[in-house]
């Protein structure tokens, strides 16, 4: 039985001559291969269990944007787009006020998620309305590596596509009739703040400011005090590291660490974090990324809390510490965009 699907929401492994893409058409123009992706017949109990999988995230994707509309109905306009980044169409939800303060071009944020097949989720959304209420419009692609849009889309691919897909939301925003284009700014959380960093360092005119929140800035000291099983699944997931470690394959692993490139750094950097964080230690990431900023003469500001609540996921708690971030970020913005 052949269940139809949706562009972007085929299910199954990809890889060899004749994978199918985000769209089940096969890499070599052969039709025929949407059937591995959607016959819940198959004998293959890997492919079945992958498309099962699948159809969950996107199901729970669904209920996601659908909640975000419900919640936001007088006040926040959700539309999602499927944006050019390499050939590849990545979806991006755009956020624009109903009822602008004001007419014309208006600044915009390009946020980027973490995880390492995270999406846009519901703690993002006291963020995404406080950036939008403030009458900028949000940009929030599911860069390469989310899940919930099929296996095209969940590919992992560490400091490379994430990189180019929000390089990519950004010229998108910058060609938006409703966007000023010399005020677009980015921000991220977690990897997101990685792919922050890694963005306006390889393309340092493109933002006009940034905010990196817990950032990840150096790869090969996160593989370090990761336990085996994450390290290898990090390796093996990431065409880029080849299924190395970074004793193996060195130079592709300093290549994606922010902390090796703070010198490209143009964009003045809102630096939020906190002490206590054992997913993104603060000595070893946002210390060091300060330290380099201030030495390379770089635009900054910090602020670090005291053991904020959550560690590294504080943003998603109803605490102060979020709430004082959440001021922080808008007037950031506000400062460097309006």
């Amino acid at each position: 039985m052949l269940l139809a699907t949706m562009p972007g929401t085929s299910a199954g492994s990809e890889g060899g001559r004749g994978a199918p893409n985000a769209f089940g058409r096969s890499s070599d123009g052969r039709e025929g291969a949407l059937d591995s992706f959607t016959n819940t017949t198959t004998d293959d109990p890997a492919a079945l269990l992958k498309h099962l999988q699948q159809e969950i995230y996107v199901t729970q994707q669904l209920a996601i944007l659908t909640q975000f509309r419900l919640d936001h109905a007088d006040r926040i306009r959700l539309e999602t787009e499927y944006i050019n980044s390499d050939g590849e169409l990545i979806p991006t939800h755009v956020f624009t006020p109903i009822k602008a303060a004001t007419s014309g071009r208006r600044a915009a944020v390009v946020m980027v998620h973490g995880g390492f097949h995270e999406r846009l989720e519901p703690s993002w959304f006291p963020l995404v309305e406080a950036v939008v209420d403030a009458g900028y419009v949000v940009l929030f692609p599911e860069y390469r590596g989310s899940r919930g849009y099929g296996d095209a889309i969940y590919q992992n691919d560490y400091g490379n596509t994430d990189v180019a897909d929000v390089l990519a939301a950004g010229r998108y925003a910058a060609a938006r009739p409703d966007v000023d284009p010399a005020r677009i700014g980015v921000l991220g959380q977690s990897r997101g703040g990685m792919v922050t960093l890694l963005a306006i360092e390889r393309a340092p005119k493109q933002f006009k400011a940034a905010v990196d929140i817990v950032g990840l800035t150096d790869f090969v000291a996160y593989m370090s005090y990761k336990p085996d099983y994450r390290r290898k699944e990090v390796a093996e997931s990431n065409p880029g590291f080849k299924g190395k470690l970074p004793h193996e394959n060195l130079p592709a692993y300093i290549n994606v660490s922010p902390i090796n490139f703070v010198e490209k750094i143009e964009a003045p950097v809102l630096v939020l974090a906190t002490t206590g964080d054992k997913i993104v230690p603060y000595s070893l990431h946002t210390g060091r990324l300060i330290d380099a900023l201030k030495a390379n003469g770089k635009t900054y500001e910090a602020k670090i809390y005291d053991d904020a609540p959550g560690g590294h996921v504080f943003m998603k708690g109803s605490t102060p510490e979020r709430e004082d971030a959440l001021r922080r970020v808008v007037a950031w913005f506000d400062r460097w965009l309006k």
